[in-house]
């Protein structure tokens, strides 16, 4: 495993290592002590997959916040994804900014979202499958949501308003400027 790059001060972009042969190829997707050797030495505690039927699906921005603040490992099994991050650490150099990469199930490319990050993604490609690994547990009090297509956050979505397909609790997801201490 290697880092890609970094953005935000903290948010890595990764790949795995691949290796194929005339039977197709085998990766190693998650060790922990390769991710350790990265700086990654969180606990993962559990496995959430997503699978969206169409593309234009988006789901976030999401996070939890403390003392259930959760890191995510997050990754494509099928399809592509514009994968979206969003800083709302207090007192952040970085606070408020966004960074947004498309990951695919082909390259093979993850993220780690610190805690302290806002989280979300649009599909590319129908049928799209996405892993992430979270270190803490879901917790409803501790979970947050920010409207996905906030204009004070300036993020370039692939779809408008009118073509995202949204859960009901993203559709009426509050603008950031709306929740105290984010």
């Amino acid at each position: 495993m290697k880092i890609v790059s970094e953005h935000l001060g903290g948010v890595l972009v990764l790949q795995a290592r691949t290796f194929a042969d005339a039977r197709g190829s085998f990766t190693e997707t998650y060790s922990r002590k390769s991710l350790t050797a990265l700086g990654i030495a969180d606990e993962f505690v559990q496995d959430n997959q997503s699978f969206s039927v169409k593309a234009g699906t988006v789901r976030g921005l999401h996070l939890q916040v403390e003392p259930h603040a959760q890191g995510k490992l997050v990754r494509v099994l099928r399809g592509r994804i514009l994968d979206v991050v969003v800083d709302v650490r207090p007192g952040s150099p970085t606070l408020h900014r966004h960074f947004a990469v498309e990951l695919s199930a082909r390259e093979g490319t993850q993220i780690w979202v610190p805690m302290g990050f806002a989280h979300g993604f649009c599909t590319l490609e129908p049928d799209t499958e996405v892993l992430y690994k979270v270190t803490d547990f879901y917790d409803p009090k501790a979970e947050r949501s920010i409207k996905w297509d906030d204009p004070a956050l300036g993020i370039r979505w692939p779809v408008t308003a009118a073509e995202a397909t949204l859960s009901d609790k993203d559709r009426v997801a509050p603008p950031l400027s709306a929740l105290t201490g984010l």
